[in-house]
């Protein structure tokens, strides 16, 4: 089929050996069709860059009454993140007063999270996205800006230039609380079990930590995936060591969680021997003991923000102003305490 020929949901048709209504079920992403006929449309689709005409657009309205969130975390670990309970409740409950759907899917790729938005774009399954993790070099911004996919990212710092709309949150502010509390308690061997390395706010986290140096603290970084289970084996290396770090912190709950398990599994007193602190709370943290100290977030709201603000973007006729999330702030709990002199 040449490709100068406009390719029209009858020719996918076609080539899947499906009828008409089977194509427009799967590129809509509407029940009807097997996840095998689907994926096997979408995958013709994909090949032949479809794209919906401005009168299949008009006979379906302007707008798709959803918005899409693609998360980019291994689907095992996204379950245990309280993060992402409260963000999504959150996000519901603002598009619920606006009958405005969600579109939620785990990707497990960066590769696989930019191909969702193309595939969005393409069916006009959403009007606009929700970004995470900014990401050091990101390229899913202007990815967006040339799809024409209006989109809010969620994290980091301001964007530069207003190219595209962000919520951000103070990582360094955070980080400077969490570390400099540590700091101030006398510690000065202070670990940072972080999740990928790629994601702005890892960055930015560890800069803050390298930057203590110039008050005695010598600082380690250690990358995961999340994960328990490599959370696990990172902790069991540290507290291997003939000198112990005073302090660790955690990426978020569920890793705090995990290594204050191992602490008791080696027999490493909290606080006397080991400090432990995390950047994500929830109710478990101050449920277990010893607690844990945590910087506390209204991540509900952040969702609320979060979705306000996009779909004030979708009725924008440019970018809007950068806006700032909540402020969290350090909920001092009984895993932290100075260091024996």
């Amino acid at each position: 089929m040449p490709r100068s020929k406009r390719v029209t949901i009858a020719d996918i048709a076609r080539q899947a050996g499906v009828s008409p209504g089977a194509v427009s079920f799967a590129l809509n992403g509407r029940p009807g069709v097997s996840e095998e006929t689907r994926q096997r449309i979408l995958a013709i689709a994909d090949q032949h860059d479809w794209r919906p005409s401005s009168t299949a657009r008009a006979l379906v309205g302007a707008r798709a009454g959803v918005i899409g969130f693609a998360v980019n975390r291994p689907a095992r670990t996204l379950g245990t993140e309280a993060f992402f309970t409260d963000f999504i409740a959150g996000v519901q409950s603002s598009l619920a007063t606006q009958r405005v759907g969600l579109q939620l899917v785990v990707v497990p790729t960066l590769e696989e999270e930019l191909e969702t938005y193309r595939r969005w774009r393409r069916a006009n399954q959403v009007d606009g996205v929700l970004v995470l993790d900014p990401r050091v070099d990101d390229p899913r911004p202007g990815l967006l800006r040339s799809l024409g996919l209006p989109s809010i990212t969620i994290g980091g710092q301001p964007s530069q230039g207003g190219e595209h709309a962000t919520l951000w949150l103070d990582d360094s502010a955070a980080a400077d609380t969490v570390f400099g509390y540590l700091a101030g308690l006398g510690h000065r061997r202070i670990v940072y079990v972080s999740g990928a390395a790629a994601h702005e706010h890892v960055r930015l986290r560890r800069g803050v930590l390298e930057g203590l140096s110039a008050r005695g603290v010598h600082g380690e970084v250690f990358e995961t995936d999340y994960s328990p289970n490599r959370v696990t084996a990172v902790m069991r290396a540290l507290l291997s060591r003939a000198e112990l770090p005073t302090a660790v912190v955690f990426d978020n709950d569920m890793m705090a969680l995990a290594g204050l398990r191992v602490t008791q599994e080696m027999g490493v007193r909290v606080p006397a021997e080991l400090s432990l602190a995390s950047f994500d709370d929830s109710i478990v943290t101050g449920l277990v003991h010893p607690s844990i100290t945590c910087l506390t977030r209204d991540t509900f709201l952040l969702g609320e923000h979060a979705a306000d603000f996009l779909l004030e973007q979708l009725n924008a006729p440019e970018v809007l102003p950068d806006r700032r999330g909540p402020v969290p702030t350090l909920t001092v709990r009984e895993s932290t305490g100075r260091v024996p002199s």
